[in-house]
Order: C-alpha cells, then sequence, then structure tokens
C-alpha cells in the first residue's frame, strides 16, 4: 500500500456503516490522486485504486474524507461521515469510460473485504455513488462489475430468480425504492440509479415490470439472484 496523505478531511460524527465506491473521472492516476492530495480541492477519499492493481491510501479510516459530498443513503444524510470511501480509477464518462481491468478489480476485492470485516458493513450499505446522489453522480457506473462483488458477498446480487412484478403505480414504485434506501426528490434521477446498479443494461429512467420485479426482490428478506 502507497501512502499519500490528503489534508481534505475531519472528524466523523457518525460510526461507519457504509462503503461507497467512485471512479475517479479524470484522464489518468496521477491526475486524480494530485487532485485528491490538493488542500484546495476540497474533496478526498480514503483509498484510490488504480488500474494496475496499486492501492494508495489518502486518508485514515478513523476520519471522515470528503467524497461523497451531499448525499444520501437509508436515512443518513452526512453520508462522509458514515462511510469509506474508495475512488477506482478510471476515466469515467467524461474522458472515455472503459471496462474495469482484471488486475484492478484483483486489488479492490481484498481491500473491499478488508473494510467490510472491519466495519461490520452489510452489503446493502456497499454502493456506487451514483446511488447516494442520484441526481448528481453516475459513477463507478453501468460497466463496473456488481455481480463479481455479489458472487463474494461483497455487494447485494442483481435478483434473477422467481420475479414476479408487483403492478405498482409509478408513485407505488417511488415509495418502493425510498424504502430500499434512495433520495426519491428528482424521481427520474433515482429511476436511472437504481437501473444503472441493478439492470445496466438497459437505463432509461422508465419505470416498467422488469424494474418493479427486481426491486421487489431486493425489499425480499433474502434477494435471490446471481451469486
Amino acid at each position: 500500500m502507497i501512502e499519500t496523505p490528503s489534508p481534505n478531511f475531519d472528524e466523523r460524527s457518525l460510526p461507519v456503516s457504509m462503503l461507497v465506491l467512485h471512479y475517479t473521472g479524470m484522464p489518468d492516476a496521477a491526475s486524480a490522486i494530485n487532485w485528491l492530495a490538493n488542500p484546495e480541492a476540497r474533496v478526498s477519499a480514503h483509498y484510490v485504486v488504480t488500474e494496475d492493481g496499486q492501492v494508495v491510501r489518502m486518508v485514515d479510516e478513523t476520519k471522515r474524507a470528503w467524497h461523497a459530498g451531499r448525499a444520501y443513503w437509508r436515512g443518513i444524510d452526512d453520508v462522509n461521515s458514515a462511510s469509506i470511501g474508495i475512488e477506482i480509477v478510471n476515466p469515467g464518462h467524461e474522458w472515455g469510460y472503459r471496462p474495469f481491468p482484471a488486475t484492478q478489480m484483483g486489488a479492490l476485492i481484498p481491500l473491499i473485504h478488508d473494510i467490510v470485516q472491519r466495519h461490520r458493513i452489510t452489503r446493502g450499505n456497499i454502493v456506487g455513488h451514483s446511488d447516494v446522489a442520484p441526481a448528481r453522480k453516475q459513477d463507478p457506473g453501468e460497466l463496473f462489475p456488481w455481480g463479481q462483488l455479489a458472487r463474494l458477498r461483497l455487494a447485494l446480487p442483481r435478483p434473477t430468480k422467481n420475479l414476479m412484478d408487483p403492478h405498482w403505480t409509478d408513485g407505488g414504485f417511488m415509495l418502493a425504492l425510498e424504502r430500499f434506501g434512495y433520495d426519491i426528490t428528482d424521481p427520474q434521477a433515482a429511476v436511472i440509479a437504481f437501473q444503472r446498479r441493478f439492470r445496466p443494461e438497459m437505463i432509461d429512467g422508465i419505470i416498467d415490470g422488469e424494474c418493479r420485479a427486481i426491486l421487489l426482490a431486493l425489499l425480499l428478506p433474502k434477494p435471490m439472484g446471481d451469486e
């Protein structure tokens, strides 16, 4: 692990209960790390994972890194205080979004495993930046291999078995989405974030039977999916 301390942190006011995954969204790793270490940026993360599998520690886990910005998840609106933030090097949608290489995932997975074990973070609280800030963010994006994490019990699986459309109204779907954890202040942004996470092959912001069936399955005690 490479130590590159960032000055951009303060004290937590909540215990750690969440892990938020980001992509850097910058042309290369050096630019991202330099920006996260720059006091003028006023952003940071606990860790950065490069495409060639290096792990850079920037903020101690006991401190509140400034990675999520305005965000909300499952009743928590100071997500930074309650979370560990990992920036995964990827140019993102602005600079040439591309799949996350196996070497990078090979470094990310044990890091996630260690953090989750240390803080007893539940699978439902391992989320993407777009999940906690749907109106502002789309990272780590639709190419991120959530299924790979789910098979290791490091994320919720996408439900695939015995799916049933509950035929909720759109308003009913939004209430269910809020119950699951999302901020639904911007309804379409919340639907898009849900699709990006749980149905990445079609992100259209339209509530359909498949979206309703996936969300219903996620709200059941044991989501049945690709594990």
